[in-house]
């Protein structure tokens, strides 16, 4: 029994660890389709662009609403596809300026997040969020 449970929890760990947030949230896995290009640079750029519209049409609104949750599964299915860019490219300082952007849009994310109930700070949020997705795209087309 115990062997069945280490088991499971190492899996478990795995599953968490290793990035899978499509189990947890599935609608990403649909956006990450939608968004594929002809390379990984394009689909990633392509959910960029999704990202912006969805944060757009989050303002104004309250809670976890349609546009915020689109939000949310568009950066899920962005923060996987940003790891599976090719391997050359993953090598470059641009790369690495890419990853800083992520890590930086997380950090929003996780305000804008707390804050999904207050106006103005919803807003205020989801403005830098796009004007940090801006930056982004700005660096991932230099790395295309």
């Amino acid at each position: 029994m115990q062997k069945i449970a280490a088991i499971f929890l190492t899996a478990a760990l795995f599953t968490g660890l290793s990035g899978c947030s499509y189990v947890f949230y599935p609608r990403a896995d649909d956006y990450a389709a939608k968004a594929k290009g002809n390379t990984s640079v394009e689909t990633v750029l392509n959910l960029t662009t999704m990202m912006e519209a969805s944060a757009e049409a989050a303002k104004g609104g309250t809670g976890n609403d349609q546009p915020l949750d689109d939000l949310h599964n568009q950066f899920h299915a962005f923060d996987n596809s940003l790891c599976c860019v090719d391997e050359a490219k993953r090598e470059t300082p641009t790369y690495a300026l890419a990853v800083t952007h992520n890590k930086e849009l997380w950090a929003i994310f996780k305000r804008l997040w707390k804050f999904k109930d207050t106006q103005p700070q919803r807003d205020e949020h989801l403005e830098l969020f796009k004007r940090e997705v801006q930056e982004l795209r700005a660096t991932l087309r230099a790395l295309n």
